[in-house]
């Protein structure tokens, strides 16, 4: 057991059944009251985020992840299937774990997966990637004076809002986290 004099930014903990990682800490002394840690947390099963006032000296429990680097196969209706790339062991996720980033994985593709007590918790691939375009309705003439935009599909089947001068076969820059176009990339 660990107390909360060792929490620091990115450290994962064990908290109300959960597991959170650590975003901020902040060790606060007011006045004639108790010292206090005021600690900003993420929920790694949902994303939410929150903050919690522990005590100081409260004891935390401190939890060990490991990471691993897969190569993304393939999807097979739900899951979507990978393969260590030292041992070639294969391991599927169920599409809830690997939510929306999923969209936006071509095969072949390096991704991470964390893992806590040899069970996957979550799934990170790379903030940007270059994805082919390969459906995008033509840009209406005088449109282009505004930031004006469209709805094209990329090869992975995501759809993604881009410029009017986005045509079919070009190649996109795209941000995995949001889903926006960032630009347009020569190959």
């Amino acid at each position: 057991m660990a107390n909360t004099s060792d929490l620091k930014n990115g450290t994962v903990i064990k908290f109300n059944g959960d597991l959170h990682s650590v975003m901020s800490v902040e060790h606060r002394t007011p006045g004639n009251l108790r010292a206090f840690y005021q600690v900003k947390m993420r929920n790694l099963k949902n994303g939410k985020t929150i903050e919690h006032r522990f005590r100081s000296g409260e004891e935390v429990q401190l939890e060990r992840l490991e990471q691993k680097t897969y190569q993304f196969l393939y999807k097979d209706g739900n899951n979507f299937n990978f393969m260590e790339n030292e041992t070639y062991d294969q391991i599927h996720l169920i599409e809830e774990l690997v939510g929306k980033q999923g969209e936006f994985m071509k095969e072949g593709q390096e991704v991470q997966i964390i893992f806590h007590n040899e069970s996957p918790i979550s799934l990170e691939i790379p903030p940007h990637v270059t994805l082919k375009v390969i459906s995008a309705p033509p840009g209406v003439k005088g449109n282009t004076a505004t930031n004006a935009t469209k709805q094209i599909t990329v090869e992975t089947g995501a759809i993604v809002n881009a410029p009017m001068f986005i045509d079919e076969g070009e190649f996109i820059k795209v941000d995995t986290r949001s889903g926006d176009y960032i630009e347009r990339v020569k190959v």
